[in-house]
């Protein structure tokens, strides 16, 4: 049985629910939303970043989490080394991390934390870098992210420990996002 910070009596183990999970795959697949433009711009043809999300939206939305869900998030793997720039390619692995949000595991490592705010951190850098490495539209995109979760998606964040060190500018933002909504639940704001 979990404690209120969700570690159950297992030695690294993190009580999660399906519910759990659709919560942090809507948050991702939002975030992600708000920059699949920037790839379809770049690559008007190639629709599987918008699949790997309506994929994610479905399962958020009460399906299931299965096979099409992994094939659209490697797809949009696929699609985000073949874009032209580094911001399409970043708007990809953001629809990317939003199909791979399903996959959250139950282990109390910072890793994981990367499927609940990878997704964030790539749109954030998808627009920085769309408006000429603009570290201000980055922060606009992480602000949105901060409003746009939910006190579910802040809940399951709270049971795994702060996101990792490394990762360049996406793990620098990352960061930058789990420190803003853990900050939250201190602060009155609404989680």
């Amino acid at each position: 049985m979990a404690g209120a910070s969700g570690v159950t009596g297992d030695a690294g183990a993190v009580a999660l629910s399906k519910q759990d999970l659709r919560e942090v795959t809507g948050f991702a697949a939002a975030c992600a939303e708000a920059v699949l433009g920037v790839f379809e711009a770049d690559r008007p043809g190639d629709t599987r970043p918008r699949e790997a999300l309506a994929a994610a939206w479905a399962f958020a939305g009460g399906g299931e989490r299965g096979k099409p869900l992994r094939d659209t998030a490697w797809a949009a793997l696929k699609a985000a080394k073949s874009a032209e720039t580094p911001a399409a390619s970043e708007a990809a692995r953001a629809a990317m991390a939003a199909a791979g949000a399903a996959y959250l595991h139950p282990l109390a490592k910072a890793t994981q934390v990367k499927h609940i705010l990878g997704s964030g951190a790539h749109a954030a850098r998808a627009a920085e870098l769309a408006a000429g490495d603009d570290p201000g539209r980055a922060d606009e995109l992480v602000g949105q992210a901060v409003r746009r979760a939910t006190p579910a998606v802040v809940d399951v964040l709270e049971r795994f420990p702060a996101a990792p060190a490394g990762g360049g500018r996406v793990g620098e933002l990352t960061r930058v996002l789990d420190a803003a909504l853990r900050s939250r639940t201190g602060t009155g704001e609404p989680a």
